[in-house]
């Protein structure tokens, strides 16, 4: 029977993929291996279970029924896996991280608090700042920052992008010539956020990348909010993660300088030292998060 449950979870496998060839690349078997596998399944029941064509598979009516119980099969064992793995590395402990105080407003907190959930062992402490915490000195676990980053003493994980917009208000938009390219806007007044990660801004268009320095930065704040209410308030533009200023733009508190071009977006990182914990929670954390959140972008 065991050669029949191998045989079936192929089976399912190859209807799932829709080919031979996409399922053995899938369960790293040859196509003729898959094939053999099911001829050998459709022998032992005396029934075909898929038509075969040079384009495609379909099911045939028993292949209908049997890839329904298949497919409860595979569930109740992945499901069994799950909950045996759980209650055998269950976590404990304590669990500090430093988070940037403008990340406080994204899907990265309820994220956290999944992982808390499913983890009710581990007591997990958030430190939100917009400065730059020092990880090994402060003891901290885990930090999510903004790169790129300088210390390759740390682990790192990459998680996601941050979208970023040009933006300034109304109000100062009138009160300059318009800009055609980004190099009519080293005149302006720049706002920015410090400690300055990126010394130049980073434009791309649909034909050319340009770089340009901000020659006259006017005021310079530690707090992402802070600087999108000077912006608001008409001291100059800022680049801004999208995510914060779309309902400014919307309200019209806002408009985006250059929509042509598109700023250079910030990737966020996990960092972590080596030694971080010695019981593996922030890796399991960091490995939760880029599990659930690699492929987002803000």
């Amino acid at each position: 029977m065991i050669d029949e449950l191998k045989q079936i979870a192929i089976f399912a496998k190859t209807v799932e993929h829709g080919s031979f060839r996409a399922a053995g690349q899938a369960l790293r078997l040859s196509p003729s291996v898959v094939s053999h596998h099911v001829a050998q399944l459709e022998k032992q029941l005396g029934t075909p279970l898929l038509y075969r064509s040079t384009r495609k598979l379909s099911l045939t009516s028993d292949g209908k029924k049997l890839l329904t119980a298949a497919n409860a099969m595979l569930e109740a064992a992945e499901l069994g896996f799950k909950n045996i793995s759980r209650e055998g590395n269950n976590l404990s402990g304590s669990l500090r991280l430093t988070v940037p105080a403008l990340m406080t407003h994204t899907d990265l907190l309820r994220r956290i608090a999944f992982f808390s959930n499913s983890h009710s062992e581990v007591k997990v402490s958030i430190d939100s700042s917009d400065h730059r915490q020092d990880i090994i000195a402060e003891g901290f676990d885990v930090a999510i920052v903004p790169g790129p980053l300088k210390n390759s003493s740390l682990l790192t994980e990459k998680l996601y992008h941050i979208r970023r917009k040009l933006v300034t208000s109304p109000a100062y938009a009138k009160s300059q010539k318009k800009p055609e390219s980004p190099a009519d806007l080293t005149t302006w007044r720049w706002l920015e956020q410090c400690p300055v990660i990126h010394q130049r801004t980073e434009f791309s268009s649909a034909r050319q990348k340009v770089s340009i320095s901000k020659r006259r930065v006017q005021i310079s704040v530690n707090s992402s909010h802070a600087l999108l209410e000077l912006v608001i308030a008409g001291g100059g533009l800022a680049v801004l993660p999208g995510f914060i200023v779309e309902p400014h733009l919307h309200e019209g508190h806002l408009q985006v300088v250059l929509e042509d071009w598109e700023i250079e977006p910030i990737e966020l990182y996990a960092c972590w030292a080596p030694n971080a914990t010695s019981n593996g929670t922030a890796e399991r954390f960091i490995q939760f998060l880029s599990d659930n959140i690699a492929v987002t972008d803000m």
